[in-house]
């Protein structure tokens, strides 16, 4: 009788520890699952496993991106695990996120670095282990030839001859220039919230270069000038019928920029004015109560044009009010779909080159499109 009460105490002692056991941690709220039903693990069956680790996982930006990650995953048959640090300053979480993913031996990674020097190790790791890297979103800029062999992200240049397009499609803005002379000529203004961030370049020339070449149709060629700063003027080689105006605050702060906003809008014969990010649009909300401002009905500037890049809570307010014209967006669903299938494509030895991920333009009569809303973030 004792023996049997042995033999039911151990079972009971076995079954108590397979249970505990059973009761694993599970991932950190800064990484996500695969494709595969949200299983975490790196590989499922005979699929290889694609690394992704991005500069951030909250945001709904990032969210959009992990959401085109996961569908590229599926539709190309790997599993990817992606993951992010919580705030985009945290660089050292996103570098123990890359050593992890690096530990696995996946078939390839796909980053979006935060800080290429704090990153240089790992991507020499992975070279020497025959790992293939691709960059998205910024990508992993001024990395070492050879090191990443090629990126997802948006053509900010190009995206940004979006909006000077459909402005220059408003027919009382053609109008204005149209009726504009040398002694009153019109200005267009340009609100950038710095001059060395390369995307900001690329976003603020794009604009410049389209604008100036739509107004110079308008007017005659040579009678178009850009003014404000030294890294975007051009004189006019006839007469300025048509003065697209520059301003970059001194510093990034919100009130510099603001005060940026309020300098172009005070600009004599002002029609229209963009703002080359988030930031400097907030620039222009800011110096507009909000936006309302631009109402066309009796706003203080309802006569002028407003239009944008990016996203973000006031601007997209001001677009579905009709305040502002509209924006371009970044397209972060096809990002993280062309951060995986650059990935698989480079873990197969095929060549690959830079993809452009895309933006699209939202206005009031789109905003609420599903193809367009999924990509509009706070």
């Amino acid at each position: 009788m004792r023996k049997i009460k042995k033999i039911v105490s151990l079972a009971v002692t076995i079954a108590l520890v397979g249970s505990l056991a059973g009761c694993g941690s599970s991932n950190s709220s800064g990484s996500s699952g695969t494709s595969e039903g949200g299983d975490t693990s790196t590989s499922s069956g005979d699929k290889p496993y694609v690394a992704v680790v991005s500069k951030g996982f909250q945001h709904q930006f990032w969210q959009v991106v992990k959401k085109g990650a996961d569908q590229a995953a599926a539709d190309l048959g790997v599993t990817i695990t992606f993951e992010g640090p919580a705030s985009e300053s945290d660089i050292n979480d996103q570098v123990n996120m890359i050593n992890s993913a690096l530990s696995k031996k996946p078939s390839a990674l796909a980053l979006a670095a935060l800080d290429t020097q704090a990153v240089s190790s790992q991507l020499a790791e992975a070279q020497k282990q025959g790992i293939p890297v691709v960059g998205f979103d910024s990508g992993v800029p001024g990395a070492p030839e050879g090191q990443v062999a090629a990126n997802a992200a948006t053509d900010n240049y190009n995206a940004a001859t979006i909006p000077a397009d459909k402005l220059l499609e408003v027919e009382t803005i053609v109008e204005k220039i149209k009726g504009a002379t040398a002694a009153s000529p019109v200005a267009i203004g340009v609100v950038s919230q710095d001059a060395t961030s390369a995307s900001l370049i690329d976003r603020t020339k794009g604009f410049i270069d389209r604008a100036f070449e739509k107004c110079e149709e308008l007017v005659g060629a040579g009678n178009v000038e850009v003014v404000g700063h030294d890294s975007y003027n051009k004189k006019a080689t006839g007469e300025a019928i048509v003065k697209i105006v520059v301003n970059v605050p001194p510093t990034t702060s919100a009130t510099d920029v603001q005060n940026s906003a309020q300098a172009v809008l005070a600009t004599e014969n002002l029609i229209a004015i963009y703002g080359s990010n988030q930031g400097g649009v907030d620039g222009i909300l800011a110096a507009s109560n909000d936006g309302s401002d631009f109402n066309k009905e009796n706003g203080k500037y309802k006569d002028i044009v407003a239009v944008g890049f990016d996203s973000g809570k006031g601007q997209k307010t001001a677009v579905e009010k009709g305040w502002f014209l509209g924006s371009v967006t970044q397209d972060p669903y096809q990002i993280g779909y062309q951060a995986v299938a650059l990935a698989v494509k480079a873990m197969n030895g095929e060549k690959v080159s830079d993809v452009d991920t895309g933006a699209k333009w939202y206005d009031q009569s789109n905003f609420n499109d599903e193809d367009i809303n999924q990509l509009l973030y706070d």
